[in-house]
This record gives C-alpha cells, structure tokens and sequence, in this order.
C-alpha cells in the first residue's frame, strides 16, 4: 500500500504527455483531413475533388517550367528549327479548316513552319500538351474575337487533341461557339465569334460581312452572358475595326446611328468591355488575358523598298530590327493600354504584335479561302488583288502564341 502514492505521481507525470500525444494526433487528422477536402489549399492549387470521388492528378510546375521572372518573352528573334518544328502537322490534326491548311491547299514550301520564337534572355517552355491538361481539369479556355482569333484556338486544339486517345475528346460547332473537349480532363477548349467583342450586326457565326459594319458600343451583355462562368478567357479584336477609318455605330440609344471615328469607337468599345469585366469577373478564380493586334503584311515596299507586290511568294521573315508596319495602329495600341491600366482587375496583354510583325512569310496568301471557297487558278494568278495577307497558316505563327499563353498559364498555376 505504500507504493500507491508513488504509483499516482507516476500516472500524474504521464498525463501531460498523453494529452500532448492527443492534440498531435487531433492536429494530424485535422491536417489529413483538411488535405483530403477540396477546400485545401493543396487541392484549390491542383485541383477539385471529382464526382466520383476520385482527385485530379496534382500539376507540379517545376522551375524549369518558369520563365525567369525579369524576361520580356515577346522581344527576341525568329529562329530556324526544323529539328523540333512543326508542333503538329496538317495531317495530324483533323480540326483544321480549309482557310489554313496551306500546303493541303497547294502552298509548295513549308519553311514557315519551321521558325521558333527566342527571347533575348530565356527560353520558352516545351509545350507540353498533358500538362495544360491537367491545368485545365475542369475548367474552361475561351478564345473570344475574330477569324483571326479562331485560328488561335483551332492551333490550341491541334496542340493538345494528338494525346487525347479517340473517343475521349469532341468537337462541336454551337453557332456563334466552337467547343473542343477532353473527356476524361472534363476540360474544354471553346471558341466564341465576336469580331468587335461588344454586340453588333456581324455577331452571326457565318453569314457576315466586314463592308457592311454597325457596332453597338455599349452593348456586351448578350455576349457576356456566354464568358461570365469562363474560367480562362483570351480576347483579340482588331481587323474589323480598320476597314475604313470611320464606322457606324450607336453608343446610348439603339436608334441613334451615327458615323464615329474608328479609333473613338474602338475606345468606347473596350471601355464597355472594361465595365463588364469589372462588373462580371471573378479575379480569384479566372484569368483574362488580351492578345495585341495581328499585323498584316499588305504591302511589300514596307520591307523591300521599290517593291509593288505583298506577303505572296514570301519565304523568310523579315530580318530588320524592330521592323513595324504600317497594317498596326499605335493609336489603337496605346488606347488598349490605356483602357488596361484603368482595370480594377488584373489582364494580362500578350503582345505578339511585334514578334509576328517579323513574320511576312506565314500568311495564307494566295493558298486559303474567300467568302468560304478557296481560289480559283485565276486567282492565285493575281495576288496583288486575292493574296490574303491577314490570316495565318497552321501548323505557324498563332501556335507561338499559344506557347507564350500557356507559359503564362504555368506561372499563374505555380503561383495560385
């Protein structure tokens, strides 16, 4: 009886320690748990529990992946690659549209596939087509603009669909969208026909015209209706907008149509999309980004002084520094500046402009479409009036900007 006490004071002195053992223990499960939800802060980084209880694979963006911090990716030179050029080929992707399968079309040389874009001081990341996958595990990419910007998404598609096996991925055309999908991803690429991004007369997906031009400056909402859920939305407008230096347009009342100059409509149209944007947008869970004008390359003497003719029979790119041609407005470009800085949320611009002025050679020129047809032999006969020196072949220059895009899309991943 005498060793009770002593027995009690043993007891007393591991009570401490056992409670400390529980409290690790509840903090463990804690942690384990809050890990298994998809309020982590792990799974908000890598992604969300899925219906069927199964998690998405985590993304690991390694530095390698990165950019360095302090390079401006869209100042650099146009380099040969024939080793790791194209990313894709015609033959390979079956989403391509007629407008761009130049050689399909009888274009005889491919070098312009053939060029990659070097920054100065980096090096783009490897497109890797699984990895956007998986940064795109449900959630939805929009590409919003003009033909031009079509063919941004159509070069998106033909990047990721080669690793999707058949019958995982779709392609539907819900007029005025395009709607790409990775199945087992539950990821979609979409592509919605907007030229002027605000509403107008020639938000019908085919039947358009650009001769025929009546913009409603303040009206968006119609559209918006289709990008407010987005989760990655990428706008471009630009070429519409220069078919003459002045446009009809209404800005109050729908009725009220009246002549504006193209560069004062231009503003009050992105000044209505700063508002939706303002007004629509959540910045913690989607991204927006804004693609600076695509350069056209409708005159030759631009390059080649004494010269008459225009982007046809073009092989290589320009090679003179800081080339910028007449086709690219700096009012216009300093009006979406303007209007960008003014945001009360983050937009991203990634201004190719420069970067694809270089690139004279990767027109459709004389080897695409017009009013849905491809050109007769007369035509190509005479490109000074049919070479199309606007849009873009695929595989080319819009598979580069998606190369800057989803190195953006890494680094705001890495940084969620």
């Amino acid at each position: 009886m005498k060793n009770l006490p002593t027995l009690d004071r043993r007891i007393q002195s591991l009570f401490p320690i056992a409670l400390a053992l529980l409290l690790v223990l509840g903090i463990a499960r804690l942690v384990l748990d809050n890990l298994k939800s998809n309020q982590s802060l792990v799974f908000l980084s890598y992604g969300r529990q899925e219906g069927d209880n199964k998690y998405r694979e985590p993304v690991f963006v390694k530095p390698e992946d990165l950019v360095n911090e302090g390079c401006n990716v869209f100042e650099g030179k146009w380099v040969w690659d024939n080793v790791s050029y194209p990313l894709y080929t015609e033959e390979s992707c079956p989403y391509l549209v007629k407008q761009t399968t130049c050689l399909r079309n009888g274009r005889h040389d491919s070098f312009y596939q053939n060029w990659r874009w070097q920054p100065n001081q980096c090096k783009l990341p490897r497109f890797d087509p699984l990895k956007l996958l998986q940064i795109l595990r449900g959630k939805r990419l929009m590409f919003i603009g003009d033909s031009v910007q079509r063919a941004q998404f159509e070069s998106m598609v033909c990047l990721v669909q080669s690793v999707i096996p058949d019958g995982k991925k779709s392609f539907d055309r819900i007029p005025p969208m395009k709607i790409f999908k990775a199945k087992e991803f539950n990821a979609s690429i979409e592509y919605y026909w907007a030229p002027f991004i605000v509403e107008s007369i020639s938000d019908h997906a085919t039947n358009h015209t650009v001769r025929k031009r009546l913009v409603d400056l303040d009206s968006i909402a119609k559209h918006g209706k289709s990008w407010e859920s987005v989760d990655v939305l990428v706008f471009e407008s630009y070429v519409w907008w220069m078919y003459k230096p002045v446009i009809n347009a209404t800005y109050g009342s729908p009725d009220d149509i009246q002549e504006y100059n193209v560069t004062t409509a231009y503003r009050l149209a992105l000044e209505t999309w700063a508002k939706w944007l303002e007004s629509s947008i959540n910045p913690r869970r989607q991204n927006v980004f804004f693609m600076s004008m695509s350069p056209t390359h409708l005159w030759s003497w631009e390059w080649k002084p004494g010269s008459d003719g225009n982007c046809f029979d073009e092989s290589y790119p320009i090679e003179v520094p800081w080339y910028w041609g007449t086709g690219s407005n700096l009012e216009i470009m300093g009006i979406l500046h303007n209007v960008l800085e003014g945001l009360r949320i983050n937009v991203t611009l990634l201004n190719i402009t420069q970067l694809s002025e270089y690139r004279k050679d990767a027109h459709t020129s004389v080897y695409g479409e017009r009013k849905g047809r491809l050109l007769t032999k007369e035509q190509r006969s005479d490109p000074k009036n049919f070479a199309d020196c606007i849009h873009w072949c695929l595989p080319g220059v819009p598979d580069t900007w998606n190369e800057i895009l989803y190195s953006y899309l890494l680094r705001k991943h890495r940084n969620f």
